[in-house]
Parts: structure tokens; sequence; C-alpha cells
């Protein structure tokens, strides 16, 4: 298994303070008339200029501890990696907090991944967090040069999310726990605007079947383009928003397909 796949534990950090990101994370907007899968490249330049249809957050907005990416000495735990998007999986974080402060949340969340003991991934594990009021936050770092989540190239950055399946792999993470609760309205409807603004900026069709390829590991597995993290393992995750995911990759191919 790549280091991309599973990370190595994290050192005791020290306060660093690198640049803020950039924000150019591209909204579905000008994309879903060019239609993304007849037109990749103008629909992906499209979807890369146009504001985007929900609030984002990004690391600093949301108050992330940068120091928790580094080693004593400086050294990145673990450095960004990027490679094409492939699938786009769907989790909730399960993180029974009860804190009313969403950004608060994400804060636990990212520093339970990137020190927790068992974890220690030396960042958040998802790419993208919606809070129950519809808010998209930046998750892994991905540098400086391109939107979130992705480099100048447009290559997605590796998360850890999915063991073994990571590369390529996006991870959209709902705040909270839905095992027994559908996901708030918000919540879900700026999930479907994320996933036909990725969908379409990557040539992926949603109601598709795909072969993903892990680019490290060579691992293959027959899953939906969009799908849960159920579709990858044994477990809990996403909850009651699996058994919704055939309406939410309907939904999105509509937003998409206008």
């Amino acid at each position: 298994m790549g280091r991309s796949e599973l990370p190595v534990s994290r050192a005791a950090g020290q306060a660093l303070s690198p640049p803020r990101r950039s924000v150019l994370l591209g909204a579905l907007g000008a994309a879903a008339a060019l239609s993304a899968f007849a037109r990749p490249a103008a629909a992906a330049a499209a979807a890369a200029s146009a504001p985007v249809p929900y609030p984002l957050l990004t690391r600093a907005d949301w108050g992330a501890d940068e120091s928790l990416r580094f080693a004593v000495g400086g050294a990145e735990l673990w450095p960004p990696e990027f490679h094409p998007v492939q699938t786009l999986s769907i989790h909730h974080t399960a993180d029974e907090s009860s804190n009313p402060d969403p950004a608060a949340r994400v804060r636990s969340i990212y520093r339970n991944d990137a020190v927790g003991a068992g974890k220690e991934y030396g960042d958040i594990g998802y790419q993208y967090v919606i809070d129950e009021n519809g808010r998209v936050y930046e998750g892994r770092w991905s540098g400086t040069a391109g939107t979130v989540a992705h480099d100048s190239a447009g290559r997605l950055v590796t998360g850890a999310h999915i063991g073994g399946y990571n590369s390529g792999n996006v991870g959209i993470a709902l705040l909270g726990t839905f095992t027994r609760t559908p996901a708030p309205a918000a919540a879900r409807a700026t999930l479907i605007q994320l996933l036909a603004e990725l969908a379409a900026r990557h040539s992926i069709d949603p109601l598709a079947t795909v072969v993903y390829r892990n680019p490290i590991s060579g691992v293959t597995r027959t899953v939906p383009a969009i799908g849960g993290h159920l579709d990858w393992a044994a477990t809990l995750c996403p909850g009651t928003v699996h058994a919704d995911l055939p309406a939410i990759r309907t939904e999105t191919a509509g937003l998409i397909n206008g």
C-alpha cells in the first residue's frame, strides 16, 4: 500500500505560517449548458471560472491549525499528492458532537484525523465537508496553485477517507450522524450542487458505474461513479444517505443537463 493510501504517523508539530490558500472553486454555472460529457474541456474551463452557488469556507475561514500538518523541524507530514478524479464518495462524519458551532466541529475532526491516536493522517481525511446549513468547508490541504482540493492541472489531492481507495476518489462528508435520520435539506441540496459541479468538471456521468483503479496500488473495484462509503467497505457510513443515493444521482444528472 503506497503512502497515498496510508500516511505516516505524526511527530510532535510546531507552529508554522503557510500562506493563505487561494480560492478558485468552480461552480456548475456555464458548465451545465455545455454538457460536460460531450465537451469536457470547455465544461471544465467554464466551471473553473464561475462563482460557487453555495457558501464556501476556506481552511483559514474555519480556523484550521496549519501547524498540525508539520513535524518538528518543519517537514510536512504528508505532502499533497495528486491524481485525476475517477469517483465521488459520500460520507457522514458520525462525530456525535453536540457543539452548536459547525466550524468548531470541523476543527475537532481535523485535529482527530491529523494527530488522533490510530489515525495520524497529518491532515483532515476529506476533501470537502458540508454542514447542516449547506456550507462547504475546504478539507485536505492542496496548496495554493489550483482550486480547492485540486492542483493547477485539475488533479485531485489525495485524502484519507476510504482505506486502499483514496487516490482519485473525492471524499465529501456531511457533518453529523445520519444512521437513523435523513440529512438536513440544506446539506442535501448543497451536496447535489457540489456533486454536479465536480462531475461536470471531471466529465463523470452521475448515473454510471465505473471501474476504479488505484493509481498507486493497481487495485480495482467496480463502483457507482457517485457512491457511498458502504459501496467500498463494510460500514454504516453514510447512514440513511446511502438509501437516498439513487435520487441524489438522478438530481445531480438533472442539474448538469438542465
